[in-house]
C-alpha cells in the first residue's frame, strides 16, 4: 500500500500535466450542436441538470477518496489522536454512501419527469429508420399523410411525440439539444418525447454504430414559428 502511495504521490506532476492537456478536450465537449449541455428545450434541460448534479456528486466523492489518500500517506504520528472510526465507518462508508443515495433519488425523481404523458398538446409523428436515411410520418396533416427524409419537422413550444422504429438493424435517434436517446428496435415502436424551446434547427444523429456508414448517418429537426408551422401543416414549406 504505501509503495502504492509513493507512486501515486511521486507521479503527481505527470497527472496534473496530463489533466491540463485533457481540459481543452473535455470542454470542448460542452459545445456545439450536438452539445448534450447546451440544451433547447424541456426534456434536453432535465439531462443537463441531470448530468451537472452527478457530476458535483462524484467530485464531491472524489475528492473525499483523494483526501483520505494525502492524509494515509503522512507520517503515522500526525494520526495519533485521530478515530480509525470516524476514517472508516464516517468518511469511507456514511458519506459516500448518503451522496450516492441521493443522487439515486435525484435521478428517479428527475428520470421520471422524462416519460411522455398525455397531453393535449402533443402533437405525433413517426420515425422510421433504415441504413442510411430517416424517414419522418406527420398522421393528421391536412394532406393527411406527409413524409419528410432526414429532415423532421416540429412545431416549437410545443411538445412532440416521436414514434421510432426500424426496417433493418437497430438505430438510435438522438437530438442532444432537444432530449435524450432512444433506440429504434426492429418490430417494436418506442415513445420519445422532445420539445424546442424557439424556432431554430438542431442537429440529430444516429448513434447506434450498426456497420460501416454511420460516421454520415444523421439527420436535422427544424422547429417551425406558429406562422411557418401552419404553412407547412398546408403542404407551402417544404
Amino acid at each position: 500500500m504505501r509503495l502504492f502511495l509513493s507512486f501515486f504521490m511521486h507521479r503527481g506532476l505527470v497527472f496534473r500535466l496530463c489533466v491540463l492537456g485533457l481540459t481543452p478536450l473535455a470542454l470542448a465537449g460542452c459545445a456545439g450542436e450536438l452539445s448534450t449541455v447546451d440544451p433547447a428545450g424541456p426534456a434536453a434541460r432535465t439531462i443537463a441538470q441531470i448530468w451537472w448534479v452527478m457530476l458535483i456528486g462524484a467530485a464531491a466523492i472524489f475528492a473525499l477518496v483523494m483526501g483520505l489518500l494525502f492524509v494515509a500517506y503522512r507520517p503515522a504520528r500526525n494520526l495519533a489522536h485521530a478515530s480509525e472510526r470516524v476514517f472508516l465507518v464516517g468518511l469511507g462508508l456514511a458519506f459516500p454512501m448518503i451522496v450516492l443515495t441521493a443522487l439515486l433519488g435525484y435521478g428517479l425523481a428527475a428520470g421520471e419527469q422524462l416519460l411522455p404523458k398525455g397531453e393535449p398538446e402533443v402533437f405525433y409523428v413517426t420515425a422510421d429508420a433504415g441504413r442510411w436515411a430517416w424517414r419522418f410520418g406527420y398522421p393528421g396533416v391536412a394532406e393527411g399523410y406527409r413524409v419528410s427524409e432526414d429532415v423532421l419537422h416540429i412545431p416549437a413550444g410545443r411538445p412532440v411525440d416521436v414514434a421510432i422504429t426500424t426496417r433493418d438493424v437497430i438505430h438510435s435517434f438522438w437530438v442532444p439539444r432537444l432530449a435524450g436517446k432512444l433506440d429504434a428496435v426492429p418490430g417494436y415502436v418506442n415513445v420519445l418525447r422532445i420539445e424546442a424551446d424557439a424556432p431554430g434547427r438542431y442537429a440529430g444523429l444516429s448513434s447506434e454504430f450498426s456497420g460501416p456508414g454511420y460516421t454520415q448517418f444523421g439527420f436535422e429537426v427544424i422547429a417551425h414559428g406558429a406562422e411557418d408551422w401552419q404553412a407547412f401543416l398546408a403542404g407551402e414549406l417544404e
